[in-house]
């Protein structure tokens, strides 16, 4: 029979006397659902995340690695709000969420046009995550050549987003009349709009084509991980599996029926003389 099997670290309900932890083991909706909004939106096991590290050669030391989250989750939070804020390249008339979202982004007014937070902090955490990978001998021996593209790929994403937008100026309309085309499938020959926009359009689509099958495919892994979205109730509700068809079974009494004697002789514990 199926069983739930949500990863805990806290205590389960079970007696009324005993405090419960809704969060670390839920056992109701009402647990999984702000398990999972932590989980999301603050990376609450990767807060809690611990390195190890020998001291003096032979001491293991236990240690934070909050910078770790930090940088993961400044990396998400501005690839999240880039991604929202270009809904303004392929939707006419421009989402007011989008205006908002650019204002709020660009409020320091650094330059014209205006220096956006999220470019220099997801290539502040860029640049850290891909350090941390080749300065840490332990992550880098474990590192996969996949780790590094993924990477690589993102920084030349948003480095060659800057180029556009504040060293090599692209045409912006023009641009927008390709986005919308392409989005609708129904692509037109645009003007003149600059070399460097090219080069991240190239970069944009290796993304897209290569996102569904690496690793990048943890976004919508999370949401469909037994391990964090089901309520740790096993002990409380039985789950009897739906797909399931009726077989025969043999039950400890008619298997001890059936080898009474030699059980009796070799000396077995029996249920019943």
């Amino acid at each position: 029979m199926p069983f739930r099997i949500p990863t805990t670290c806290g205590q389960a309900k079970s007696l009324p006397w005993i405090k419960e932890n809704n969060l670390e083991a839920p056992h109701n909706l009402r647990g999984v659902i702000g398990r999972m909004f932590l989980e999301i939106f603050c990376f609450r096991s990767l807060f809690r995340n611990t390195q190890a590290e020998l001291k003096d050669g032979r001491k293991l030391v236990y240690g934070s690695s909050k910078w770790l989250w930090a940088a993961a989750l400044a990396f998400h939070a501005c690839f999240l709000v880039i991604f929202l804020r270009h809904l303004r390249f392929f939707a006419e008339p421009v989402p007011a969420f989008a205006l908002w979202l650019q204002d709020l982004d660009g409020m320091f007014q650094i330059g014209v046009p205006a220096l956006f937070i999220t470019d220099a902090v997801i290539v502040a955490a860029l640049g850290y995550l891909l350090y941390r990978r080749i300065y840490d001998a332990r992550i880098r021996y474990i590192s996969l050549p996949a780790d590094y593209f993924a990477l690589l790929l993102l920084l030349g994403i948003v480095l060659s987003r800057i180029l556009v937008r504040h060293v090599f100026k692209a045409d912006i309309v023009e641009a927008k009349k390709l986005a919308i085309g392409l989005f609708t499938l129904s692509p037109s020959m645009p003007g003149p709009i600059g070399f460097w926009f090219y080069v991240h359009l190239f970069l944009l689509s290796i993304f897209f084509a290569y996102f569904p099958f690496s690793k990048l495919m943890h976004l919508p892994g999370i949401f469909l991980s037994p391990t964090r979205n089901l309520a740790n109730n096993s002990r409380v509700k039985r789950h009897v599996n739906p797909w399931d068809y009726p077989v025969k079974v043999h039950t400890y009494e008619e298997y001890e029926d059936e080898f009474r004697d030699k059980m009796k002789a070799a000396g077995l514990p029996l249920e019943r003389e």
